[in-house]
């Protein structure tokens, strides 16, 4: 079971990801990002990649896909919040799509 993210990781490891374009929604303790892609095809397979991630990790995004565009929300369900795991899925998730881009 994962653990509410600390006060201390709040400051180290999700101010990285806000300036990478997360938003924090705090009514819901939750990160979210639009991921706009060249093509429903490249969206696609970003989301297939996402989702091996997600089944490694144990950990799933709410996501929502319309074309080339893949909006994802990440919170820990378990701890009624963000946790480590979801700092973990936004950055692969990021990695993964800076690949397509690159």
């Amino acid at each position: 079971m994962s653990a509410p993210l600390s006060q201390e990781a709040r400051a180290d490891d999700l101010q990285p990801l806000l300036d990478q374009g997360w938003a924090h929604d705090p009514a819901r303790d939750a990160i979210s990002k639009t991921f706009t892609f060249k093509s429903f095809i490249q969206a696609f397979g970003w989301m297939t990649q996402a989702a091996i991630w997600s089944e490694k990790y144990k950990h799933h995004p709410e996501w929502f896909n319309v074309y080339n565009r893949v909006d994802v929300v990440l919170t820990t369900h378990d701890v009624d919040g963000l946790s480590e795991l979801d700092i973990k899925l936004a950055r692969k998730m990021d990695v993964l799509a800076a690949q397509l881009a690159g």
